[in-house]
Parts: C-alpha cells; sequence; structure tokens
C-alpha cells in the first residue's frame, strides 16, 4: 500500500506554487486559518515540544498596526494580503511539556533552561512555519514568506510583555498571478546534497 500522495497534490504544494505578491480580494475565513493550524500541528518538533505561536492579522486596524514595522518592499502587499501571519516562538515552549510530552514530563526541567530552550524553538518553530506554508497550500491558499520587517517592533505591537520571539512572516490569500514572478534557479541534487 503506497502513502504517497499523487502528483496533483505535489502541484499545488511544491512545483506550482510560487511565493505571492499581489492578492485578490477573496478573504480567508477564519474556518481556514483553523483548518491550516490543525494540520499543521500535527507535523513532529522535537520532544513534541511545539513552540510556533501565531497572530493572524486579517482587520484593517490591524494591519495598520503591523504596517510601521514592515520593510518599504513589503508594506503595500502585506496591506492588500487578506491576511499576515505572525509566526512566532514562544521561549517558555516547555511549560506545556507536561501535556504536551507526557511519558517524559521531566524534560520541561531540561528545557526550562533559556541556553537549552532558545535554539530548540527558533529550530522547531521554524519548522512549524515551513509546516504552516504546506498546510495552507494544501488547503488552497496562495502563501508569501517574508523576512523584511523590524520583529522588534512586531513583538512590541503583538506580543507585549511575553515569552514570544517573530521568526517570519507570512501573507496567505488567494494570489492574483499576475504578481507572481518566473521561478528562479534552484541548485541540483550535486550542489547541495551528498549521499554517503
Amino acid at each position: 500500500m503506497s502513502h504517497a500522495v499523487n502528483d496533483e497534490a505535489l502541484d499545488i504544494i511544491f512545483r506550482n506554487a510560487h511565493t505571492q505578491n499581489a492578492w485578490t480580494d477573496k478573504p480567508v475565513s477564519p474556518a481556514i486559518i483553523m483548518a491550516i493550524y490543525d494540520l499543521l500541528r500535527l507535523a513532529p518538533t522535537a520532544s513534541n515540544m511545539s513552540p510556533a505561536r501565531f497572530v493572524f492579522v486579517t482587520s484593517k486596524e490591524a494591519k495598520e498596526r503591523l504596517s510601521p514595522h514592515m520593510s518599504e518592499g513589503n508594506r503595500a502587499k502585506t496591506l492588500a494580503a487578506p491576511c499576515t501571519a505572525i509566526i512566532g516562538y514562544d521561549l517558555k515552549f516547555a511549560e506545556h511539556l507536561p501535556k504536551l510530552f507526557p511519558h517524559r514530563p521531566e524534560m520541561k526541567n531540561i528545557f526550562s533552561v533559556p541556553q537549552i530552550a532558545e535554539p530548540h524553538a527558533i529550530r522547531n518553530g521554524t519548522l512549524q512555519g515551513a509546516y504552516f506554508m504546506i498546510a495552507a497550500r494544501a488547503l488552497g491558499l496562495d502563501c508569501g514568506p517574508m523576512s523584511g520587517f523590524n520583529p522588534e517592533g512586531v513583538e512590541k505591537e503583538f506580543f507585549p510583555d511575553s515569552s514570544i520571539k517573530v521568526n517570519f512572516l507570512c501573507n496567505i490569500g488567494y494570489g492574483d498571478p499576475k504578481g507572481a514572478f518566473p521561478r528562479n534557479p534552484r541548485l541540483d541534487f550535486d550542489e547541495a546534497c551528498k549521499i554517503v
């Protein structure tokens, strides 16, 4: 029995997907935002730590709070996108480990050490950010990930007085094909990989 997805799914998630820069005015519903999270949360992280935290910016008022923290090249497309996901990671993710990793609740103590917690939070939070984009594409949305923003400003605005740090932002919605650029070259297998 094969568990591989079909070619159509691979086209949607990888082959035909492009970073989107322009958007239609079709909204992204709360139901689909919740469906994205319900998929991505099932994907693996070390010790099931699940450090990613998400804020989905959809309202005009929230976009106006986000806008001053965007780089000039990302501001207009972020304001035009129906939803911008702020993808962060919680440095205090260990507080949830007794629930998330119940067969080894003592892991909370190991990851309560900041020098140990931070690289794990960054690494696994980034994994969850990638899972977010795969889930969004699988559910029919387009993605526009970005790192051109002021993280300190976004943290102060959306995660005040918390242990959450911002990793990257990702616009999601239904892309206008006119805003997608041709795919840039990628490294060939032999340029990026080695089998030993």
